[in-house]
């Protein structure tokens, strides 16, 4: 693609997530949305090929959908309200409103077109797609989340953990299981948004830098399958180890990053008397954690029956400056948890 044209798409993705991010006026976020997913679109399709023109299709389509029910919530809370102000939703179009912010996310069970999208573009769209795209949505849930229904958010929750860590079983693809990894993320951060919206934000931002050092990661060693993955030690073992804690982490064991949220989400429900809820996700959550140990095994655990004799590693790509402190971040910040959320 033409630098200029990604320039102005990358632009116009800035713009869009700065209007929906600092808008008080729900046409303005709606506005904002729409101007992120058509910026992503000609991203998506600037290799073209029938894979990449499917996920494209898909994601306007999806997107289309709901973005129609988010306007047609906010038309109807308009004239029930007499204005637009975002953060005075009323109780009849609060939940369509939910339902259709968590659509653009990809939680389940609105969740069917997140795999198959991130798997037909490239990894440096499919974390555009993981990462930024979520963002406008995200903040306009918690700016919401005072009147969203705790019911709805504690199912959707529960259902996205299972459904991420049930599809990822059986994947090797290393984009689907992402797409998986997301769903069951963005579940646990829904779980506890009604309760703590701030937790939420603090989990929301350890995901988005675990995601973001586990594509740098892969997009280094030019890897799309857990096939070539697993062949990756003798090129790169210092980026394979930090690829292998970076798994271990997003499925949440200490003493890495992804430990704490987990563990304040769960201390959060059992204070508000939800043991049942607490229970069911951290049983959920089992699923995911198998299949990241079944990626950890097979990265570090298994060697390729082709391997080099020499006694030198052959380094094939040098770890930029970006990726290492990703990576550093994705695996350091539980120290640094308490003044984070006090910050």
């Amino acid at each position: 693609m033409n630098p200029i044209a990604t320039m102005m798409f990358l632009t116009s993705l800035a713009i869009g997530t700065t209007i929906t991010l600092s808008s008080h006026h729900w046409l303005l976020a709606w506005i904002g949305l729409e101007i992120n997913t058509l910026a992503l679109l000609p991203i998506m399709t600037k290799t073209p090929h029938p894979r990449a023109i499917e996920a494209a299709t898909k994601y306007f389509l999806t997107q289309a959908t709901a973005s129609a029910l988010m306007l047609f919530s906010c038309l109807i809370n308009a004239m029930q309200t007499g204005e637009w102000d975002i953060n005075t939703p009323s109780n009849l179009t609060t939940n369509s409103l939910s339902i259709a912010i968590m659509m653009k996310l990809g939680l389940a069970p609105m969740h069917f077109w997140l795999p198959e999208v991130l798997q037909g573009i490239p990894l440096m769209t499919g974390l555009i797609l993981s990462t930024w795209q979520k963002i406008p949505p995200m903040i306009l849930l918690l700016q919401i989340s005072h009147s969203v229904n705790l019911n709805l958010t504690v199912i959707v929750g529960l259902t996205s953990v299972l459904i991420g860590g049930w599809g990822g079983i059986g994947q090797t693809q290393i984009r689907k299981i992402m797409a998986f990894s997301s769903i069951g993320h963005l579940g646990w951060i829904i779980t506890i948004l009604k309760l703590n919206p701030q937790l939420s934000l603090f989990n929301f931002i350890l995901y988005v830098v675990m995601t973001t050092a586990m594509f740098l990661s892969v997009i280094t060693l030019s890897t799309t399958k857990m096939s070539q993955i697993s062949t990756s030690w003798t090129k790169n073992p210092a980026l394979t180890t930090t690829i292998m804690l970076i798994l271990l982490s997003l499925a949440g064991l200490p003493p890495l990053t992804g430990f704490p949220p987990k563990l304040l989400i769960i201390m959060e429900l059992i204070k508000q008397n939800m043991l049942i809820s607490a229970s069911l996700i951290m049983l959920a959550s089992l699923l995911t954690l198998f299949f990241y140990l079944r990626l950890t095994y097979i990265i570090t655990l298994t060697l390729s029956p082709n391997t080099h004799n020499s006694t030198i590693w052959r380094t094939a790509t040098k770890p930029s400056s970006v990726l290492t402190i990703i990576n550093t971040m994705a695996l350091t910040l539980l120290p640094l948890t308490p003044t984070i959320l006090f910050t």
